[in-house]
């Protein structure tokens, strides 16, 4: 099932800031419906309901805790689009004393919170036609940055995982999407010292709303994530998005 910009109802996780709320605002401008904004703390989307009142809906989410995905399954009733954007990156190398726990603090954020998201809200997709989920990837899911081995590693986990949802769901019609992004202009790029001359976040909506009428599964938000995807397409085409052979 394809979801009909004008017809979205979405769930953003991490909506208030970077790429969430450039999604979150990019939906809305575009004619969704409602955008239901899953952050830890509900209070910091206040900007956005002065701008779009009620079509904002504050709703508590946070990454570590796989009950509040739960909890907004049975609030968001009438989702028909889910964005797991929210995640967390760390600096670490595979050498590094704190190896493991960084790749443990990423793997509960980056990839079990997907999961358990995918879990929650999958019967409500179902329930409303099938609609779409977006998984934010990265560059990184296809390719290793040593300095960043433990986030690289949480994000292709993140990135099988995406795979196995598309498959898992197929029969209830849930189009599932990949946005597979180069570093962008976000407090997080800036922090892991991603961020200088790094494009706007705004690509990733702009991405998304065209996967959504397109109906693909792979996109690629930014002109670097682009010419990866250029190499990568035959592998892709062939092994990852098949075609369906003619009849």
């Amino acid at each position: 099932m394809s979801v009909e910009i004008n017809q979205a109802i979405a769930l953003v996780t991490g909506a208030n800031r970077g790429i969430g709320k450039a999604i979150t605002e990019g939906l809305l401008e575009a004619g969704a419906v409602k955008v239901y904004a899953a952050v830890r703390n509900r209070d910091s989307v206040g900007s956005m309901i002065e701008k779009y009142g009620d079509r904002i809906v504050p709703i508590e989410y946070d990454l570590t805790r796989p009950e509040t995905a739960a909890a907004a399954a049975k609030v968001a009733t009438d989702v028909n689009l889910v964005v797991s954007n929210a995640g967390v990156v760390n600096v670490s190398d595979p050498l590094a004393a704190d190896a493991i726990s960084s790749l443990q603090f990423q793997m509960e954020r980056n990839v079990y919170a997907l999961i358990h998201l995918a879990q929650a809200f999958g019967p409500v997709l179902k329930a409303n036609g099938g609609g779409a989920l977006a998984q934010m990837n990265s560059l990184a899911s296809l390719k290793n940055f040593t300095p960043f081995t433990t986030y690289s590693a949480s994000k292709a986990a993140a990135y099988s995982v995406t795979q196995g949802l598309r498959e898992a769901w197929a029969e209830q019609g849930t189009h599932v999407i990949s946005i597979i992004a180069g570093p962008l202009k976000t407090d997080m790029s800036d922090s892991a010292g991603m961020g200088e001359g790094a494009p706007p976040p705004s690509l990733v909506a702009d991405a998304l709303i065209g996967a959504l009428k397109s109906g693909d599964f792979i996109v690629y938000p930014d002109e670097m994530a682009q010419q990866a995807g250029a190499v990568y397409a035959s592998f892709a085409d062939n092994v990852i998005n098949p075609k369906e052979p003619e009849a």
